[in-house]
């Protein structure tokens, strides 16, 4: 019992702080609960519905698993938003157990994984946001990413042992790297350094039966767990799928190659470092922790300069290191010289949190051997990020993913707005992307606006905004359809000209932040008034 007690109530603590932080912005509703994660609600309700949908709605990258295992928990407490905020807790304490783990493979140490779960635990805003919400199966992506490393070190540990290596764990690690190529495309950062890890211990073991026979095996697990991408791309053609996987669905970069580089370079000291380190939120610019932010920034370069040194040049064992190096690399490199270099969040460093954790914690016991000394080190870095997150979501938005004014909308006034909409009989019509989906999900679907109006003051509109087919034929044979804009004054003026210009009379009323167009003498499509779907 005791043994018991030395050796996992450190990591159980630690599990239980993880969650108490994530328990503190949820009571708090410092969460919005937004448009991309009102997909994966709705997509789950289908699921149970009968629906069985592959990825994303209207795309064709990031599949589905996030909203069946939301499904999932719809299943056992009901379709409210904090069961999709208890399946991202549960996956991202999965991810701390994993990381612990990998801090005893990797570096031999308990105490390395302890330290590392210890940074995770109270993690920077970047990593909060991602973990909390379901915006696109990032939690899955992190916690499948840790059990492929897990797998592959489990594999070298055996191959140093001298024992034989089974095709049960090669087919284990396929199955978990075609898993997550369907869940979300960026846990190949984890499969192609793990994936060449493997192969060269099969080389190293030059046993030519064995190595073809766990390649087939690894082919059979990625077969089995990607079967869902797979099969979709026998019904529609891989170009797609392997377009979008790349990045083509993220931006299409016309200037020259040398050029897009560059400004992937740049946005990846400005933008992605920034925000994997914890010194901004993810898609704003806003310093974060002020007094402390010269210690963060000191402590992370600390530790990026050890884990290149230690993986090339340190003593003893140091293929593990270079694995989890390996993970750093694969996403400087995908993030460099494809177009996910346009994106300014900090989203795609995610991965990289996990290895830095590691080897900041190996870097702590390097400095001291003292515990109380190490713990004060990562302690001080934990407040850093404590104190960021919780000034990320002092005020509005919020801990959110949009900055832009039209998008961030406070749904304290959903409840309202429906009450309003129903009251009036208007329960069809056109709003832009950030308020349809959720207005759906809560309403029960009762309420059905699409996504047809830009949310961009200069009144571009992305067709991609409008997924899901067929809440746009329920409003097209609606007699009756009202709009709904939010933040969005150009696009006021335009709507009040256009009904003008059409005879159209009207009414309006403001709810919160919605700017509702209601009471129509007719139903007005947005191609007749030249916005949005269909506009000019």
């Amino acid at each position: 019992m005791r043994t018991f007690f030395r050796h996992y109530f450190p990591i159980i603590a630690l599990l239980l702080l993880a969650a108490g932080w994530k328990l503190v912005f949820l009571l708090r509703d410092a969460v919005p609960f937004n448009s991309d994660e009102a997909i994966v609600a709705l997509m789950a309700r289908h699921i149970l519905m009968g629906a069985r949908p592959v990825f994303f709605y209207g795309q064709a990258y990031m599949g589905s698993l996030d909203a069946w295992l939301v499904a999932g928990g719809f299943l056992i407490f009901g379709q409210q938003v904090w069961v999709i905020r208890l399946v991202q807790a549960l996956l991202y304490l999965g991810t701390l157990w994993t990381t612990w783990l990998l801090g005893q493979r990797a570096f031999g140490s308990r105490r390395t994984g302890w330290l590392a779960a210890l940074l995770l635990a109270v993690p920077t805003v970047n990593m909060t946001v991602y973990t909390t919400a379901s915006l696109g199966g990032y939690g899955e992506a992190l916690l499948l990413g840790n059990l492929m490393l897990l797998v592959s070190l489990g594999l070298y540990r055996r191959a140093n042992s001298g024992q034989r290596l089974n095709g049960a764990s090669f087919a284990l690690w396929g199955l978990l790297a075609g898993l997550g190529l369907w869940a979300n495309g960026l846990t190949l950062v984890y499969s192609a350094p793990s994936g060449i890890f493997l192969l060269w211990l099969l080389f190293k073991q030059r046993r030519g039966l064995l190595a073809w026979l766990a390649l087939v095996w690894t082919a059979l697990g990625i077969a089995a767990g990607a079967s869902p991408w797979w099969l979709h791309a026998l019904r529609t053609g891989p170009q797609q799928l392997v377009s979008e996987l790349f990045g083509n669905a993220v931006a299409v970069e016309g200037s020259p190659w040398l050029t897009q580089v560059g400004q992937h370079l740049l946005s990846f000291v400005l933008f992605g470092l920034t925000a994997l380190f914890g010194l901004r939120p993810p898609w704003d610019v806003t310093w974060l922790a002020l007094p402390l932010l010269p210690l963060g920034l000191a402590f992370w370069l600390a530790v990026t300069g050890w884990m290149v040194r230690s993986s090339l040049r340190g003593q003893g064992d140091r293929a593990p290191r270079r694995l989890l190096l390996g993970v750093i690399l694969t996403v400087t490199a995908g993030f460099l010289f494809t177009p996910f270099g346009v994106d300014p969040s900090g989203r795609y460093f995610l991965p990289m949190s996990v290895p830095l954790a590691l080897f900041a914690a190996d870097l702590a016991q390097r400095i001291s051997p003292r515990l109380r000394w190490q713990a004060t080190l990562i302690g001080l870095v934990v407040v850093f990020q404590a104190w960021g997150a919780l000034q990320a979501a002092a005020g509005p938005p919020g801990l959110t993913t949009q900055f832009y004014q039209p998008s961030v909308v406070d749904h304290r006034y959903d409840d309202e707005l429906m009450r309003f909409l129903e009251a009036e009989g208007e329960t069809r019509g056109y709003t832009n992307y950030w308020v349809a989906y959720p207005l759906a999900f809560k309403s029960r679907e009762q309420i059905i606006f699409i996504p047809a109006l830009p949310y961009h003051p200069d009144l571009r509109y992305t067709t991609r905004d409008n997924r899901y087919a067929p809440y746009t034929a329920a409003v097209k044979r609606s007699p009756r359809a009202a709009y709904i804009v939010t933040h969005n004054a150009p696009l006021t003026a335009a709507l009040r000209q256009g009904f003008e210009r059409l005879g159209v009379t009207w009414e309006e009323t403001r709810i919160g932040d919605f700017e509702v167009f209601y009471g129509l003498s007719r139903h007005v499509r947005p191609a007749e008034l030249g916005v949005g779907l269909g506009g000019k």
